[in-house]
């Protein structure tokens, strides 16, 4: 973790703001599984609770990895002499994968702030802490990741549901974070 740290503050590239958003969402996810696997006397699908938080968690992770190959093809498809349409072409087709790389994030935590909702209501109470924190967690990434899918849609001017689908996951892990914080404040 402190490598990961030290790159993200280093004076590179990457990883970035993506990175950061998938680390986040695989911490939400740990977070899930541990409260869900402290929660078998509760919650009677527990273990598949956590069984599906670190499946969500393995993805999340791997994912810090492809945003930052995804940044690295933008910035080679800029570097590449101007003139003629294969420049452009392989700039919009890098920023494409640029989007797609952080809406995969996006869903994914909103997949996991519904778990850590889930957890938070049904699960061991003394662990609400944690479920909490990872369905906030869960939904900074998800708003990171869409914020990152709405820059480079525009800056391609790329066409599709991309931006939309983003939208949707915040909604999504919004929405969660918002059913554990009041279950957390109803005491259930």
């Amino acid at each position: 973790m402190r490598g990961f740290l030290d790159l993200l503050a280093a004076r590179v590239p990457a990883p970035g703001g993506g990175g950061a958003a998938a680390v986040t969402c695989a911490l939400a996810a740990g977070l899930v599984a541990m409260a869900a696997r402290f929660s078998d006397a509760q919650l009677p699908a527990a273990a598949d609770v956590a069984d599906q938080a670190d499946q969500l968690r393995e993805r999340a992770a791997g994912l810090a990895d492809q945003d930052a190959a995804a940044y690295g093809a933008v910035l080679d498809a800029y570097r590449r002499p101007a003139g003629g349409g294969e420049r452009r072409q392989r700039i919009e087709a890098a920023l494409r994968g640029a989007a797609e790389v952080p809406l995969e994030i996006a869903e994914i935590a909103a997949q996991v702030a519904g778990l850590a909702a889930d957890v938070t209501a049904g699960g061991n109470p003394n662990l609400r802490g944690d479920t909490v924190t990872a369905a906030h967690l869960a939904e900074a990434s998800a708003r990171s990741a869409a914020a990152l899918v709405d820059i480079n849609v525009a800056l391609g001017r790329l066409a599709g549901d991309l931006p939309r689908r983003a939208a949707s996951a915040v909604a999504a892990a919004q929405a969660a974070a918002g059913r554990a914080t009041a279950d957390r404040t109803r005491g259930s």
